[in-house]
């Protein structure tokens, strides 16, 4: 198995903040950010790619046999697609799942056919987590009420299988405001390399600005603790981004 495999379906660039908007409305998964979302995510965030092939490759590592694995803000379905492929001879079933309608119409629509994975439009907090031997919360919990992740955290530990696996990503602060300045700075110095403007980043920070709230890395560190999580490893950290792979 080829492991950067990744699945592909029509990719419109994001312009979705290209114009200038005259009141700039709170960011919504609606069908003009789903039709350009590959687009917007992979230059958006620094290792996307990267970040995808560690969790294919987490995949093949950790998985169970006859157990289920959750993709819990599925978006359009390339993480759930990706772990289908990695774990093609293992009997396991993969829910994927999203709250958006316009990213479930599209994952049905550009996604095979599989037995293997189901997508559910529903919010991932209402899904009961059960015989899991692998939950992925990929750039999903920093959308959530943060007086209600550690409520998420906690279930999943509940119902993951010994020896199954959460794999967090998140866009988080720094504890000092410098650093957090900075590594702010660099993300959009970073979002200017990938073509976009001054505009678009300005808008789109504006439209995020209370939809996405981040935690620290000791938050996030001390929420996999209290929940059960006895083996934590950061596997993946690029400018503010980090990705954590927490071992029950």
């Amino acid at each position: 198995m080829v492991l950067n495999k990744t699945v592909t379906g029509p990719d419109d660039k994001d312009q979705v903040f290209a114009k200038r908007l005259s009141d700039v409305k709170a960011f919504k998964f609606d069908e003009s950010v789903a039709n350009v979302f590959r687009d917007m995510i992979s230059r958006s965030v620094p290792g996307y790619g990267l970040i995808l092939q560690l969790i294919g490759l987490f995949a093949r590592v950790f998985v169970q046999e006859k157990s289920n694995i959750y993709d819990l803000g599925c978006s359009l379905g390339d993480v759930a697609r990706m772990v289908s492929e990695q774990t093609s001879t293992v009997d396991c079933s993969i829910i994927a799942v999203d709250n958006s309608p316009a990213m479930i119409d599209k994952c049905e629509s550009q996604h095979e056919a599989s037995d293997r994975i189901q997508w559910l439009c529903d919010d991932v907090q209402h899904i009961e987590i059960q015989n899991a031997s692998m939950v992925i919360l990929n750039l999903t919990l920093q959308f959530i009420d943060p007086n209600k992740r550690a409520d998420l955290i906690d279930r999943i530990f509940l119902g993951l299988n010994p020896g199954g696996v959460l794999i967090l990503t998140e866009k988080v602060t720094l504890p000092n405001q410098r650093a957090d300045q900075l590594m702010i700075q660099l993300h959009q110095a970073f979002k200017k390399t990938q073509g976009y403007s001054d505009l678009e980043i300005s808008q789109k920070r504006t439209a995020l600005e209370k939809i996405l709230v981040c935690d620290s890395d000791s938050v996030h560190q001390l929420r996999l603790k209290n929940a059960g999580f006895n083996e934590i490893y950061q596997c993946f950290s690029c400018l503010n981004f980090i990705s954590y792979l927490a071992i029950k």
